[in-house]
């Protein structure tokens, strides 16, 4: 890989959007991935937006619609960055393992404070049971693992059930590994994840 195309993946994907709506979102993106939701005040992401709070209300009926979009805006970046791996992939195998590399790719964004693992399911955890943003949450799960079915049903033709099996034990590998890349602040596991899935492909 170029170093031009390395510097892109280290850097959060850009989304074209309002200047005032894409200067609060950025910041509330910074801010709720390295500081946690419950301890950044609209304050703190206004301030730091540079915008006056009444635009933040303009762009966002509340705290709570702000965290939906942030947390849709990740989910977004994240399948950006899947799209990019996929367009390189050749056959559902490195499709398979198009998923991996598009986790390990945004465990290796230049964060402020270091990767803390999957910002979806920290911000879920901060988030009261019925909360849309953890709904949200969920379905980028439960997308992941439908990619990975889908690419599992092609290398598997006419065993839909053991795709989906293997989808379910990946998607399950892949959480255990970002928890733990989390913990340690880098994306190794991810890599290493990657390596487990390529020998479980091996197998079938």
């Amino acid at each position: 890989m170029g170093d031009a195309k390395a510097e892109e993946k280290r850097q959060p994907v850009k989304r074209r959007r309002g200047a005032a709506r894409g200067r609060i979102l950025d910041a509330a993106a910074r801010r709720f991935y390295a500081d946690g939701v419950a301890a950044t005040g609209i304050d703190t992401i206004t301030a730091e937006a540079g915008v006056a709070k009444m635009s933040l209300y303009n762009n966002f009926d509340s705290k709570a619609d702000l965290v939906c979009a942030y947390l849709q805006a990740r989910h977004e970046e994240w399948l950006d960055l899947y799209r990019r791996r996929l367009a390189e992939a050749r056959g559902p195998e490195a499709g398979v393992l198009a998923v991996f590399d598009a986790y390990a790719d945004h465990a290796d964004f230049a964060y402020e404070h270091g990767f803390r693992g999957c910002g979806l399911l920290n911000a879920a955890a901060e988030l009261p049971t019925g909360h849309e943003g953890r709904t949200v949450v969920r379905q980028h799960k439960e997308q992941v693992e439908g990619l990975l079915a889908g690419h599992l049903r092609e290398l598997l033709p006419g065993r839909d059930e053991q795709a989906g099996a293997v989808a379910e034990h990946l998607a399950f590998l892949l959480e255990g590994a970002i928890v733990r890349a989390g913990l340690e602040g880098d994306g190794t596991r991810m890599r290493r994840a990657r390596d487990l899935a390529a020998s479980l492909l091996g197998t079938l």
